[in-house]
């Protein structure tokens, strides 16, 4: 078999469950992707459900991001919402520093940052609150890497703020023409099943480019590919991912490997 040349990052949102209430197999998606962005008490988690997934995420040595989001747990951080710039940071700066301090506990550490849901939507397309976003993470460690959404303002501001980003596309998301994803209300939001995920990815590797419902090209780095851990295919999925893109020759690493950033 030939050594794979190409390197890409794996990554999942977990961490997700919150008290008496289980989503997603966090342990079987730990065995399978090389990063893991985990909720911060703000959308989904609390305290031992981070803590237990930090354990499980240094075990298997995957690179471990923060997931903040809105404060909004009723609506799981997909609902957009109104904060002053300060107000926004302050709570970005809360959750990173509770996972960092449930790291540390555990003997491991937070290297990157990556937004949840609407907080994330929002800040692909509206520069005060990507600023927002960037400039709480620089409060807290200008080492964090931003994990930023291909082709969106947040990756912008994040470059502009001196942050070390790394862009991803969507393995089970469908796109739009300007590079967002299609509404989760849309019936064409969704990519279905694990083949159609990789095929899915492997176009827009090929191609280095999003690849919109329409078929439109929108030319881009692919470095970083997301699965989202609350879909009932994740597993499925993210486990036919990594073994196809083994067999089209790419390495799949740590958020920080991408970067040398050990």
């Amino acid at each position: 078999m030939n050594r794979p040349d190409k390197k890409v990052n794996l990554n999942a949102d977990m961490g997700e469950s919150f008290g008496a209430w289980n989503m997603g197999d966090d342990a079987a998606l730990l065995d399978i992707v090389a990063s893991a962005n985990i909720a911060c008490g703000f959308h989904a988690g609390d305290p031992l459900v981070m803590r237990r997934t930090l354990k499980l995420a240094r075990e298997r040595g995957v690179s471990i991001g923060a997931h903040p989001a809105y404060p909004d747990l009723q609506g799981f951080g997909r609902r957009p919402m109104t904060m002053a710039p300060a107000e926004l940071e302050a709570a970005v700066i809360y959750q990173i520093g509770a996972l960092a301090g449930l790291a540390t506990a555990e003997g491991t550490h937070v290297s990157h940052v990556k937004p949840h849901g609407a907080l994330n939507n929002t800040a692909c397309v509206d520069s005060e609150v990507a600023r927002s976003v960037c400039r709480a993470i620089l409060a807290v460690d200008r080492q964090l890497i931003l994990l930023a959404p291909a082709l969106s303002r947040l990756a912008e501001a994040g470059r502009e703020a001196g942050l070390t980003v790394v862009e991803e596309v969507f393995a089970d998301r469908a796109y739009l023409d300007n590079g967002q994803l299609v509404p989760r209300q849309r019936s064409d939001a969704m990519i279905h099943g694990a083949a159609a995920a990789f095929n899915h990815v492997r176009r827009m590797l090929e191609e280095s480019a999003i690849v919109s419902v329409n078929g439109k090209r929108l030319p881009t780095q692919v470095e970083s590919i997301c699965v989202h851990g609350d879909g009932a295919d994740a597993v499925a999925i993210a486990r036919h991912l990594k073994q196809g893109l083994s067999e089209i020759g790419y390495a799949v690493v740590t958020i920080p490997a991408l970067r040398n950033k050990f």
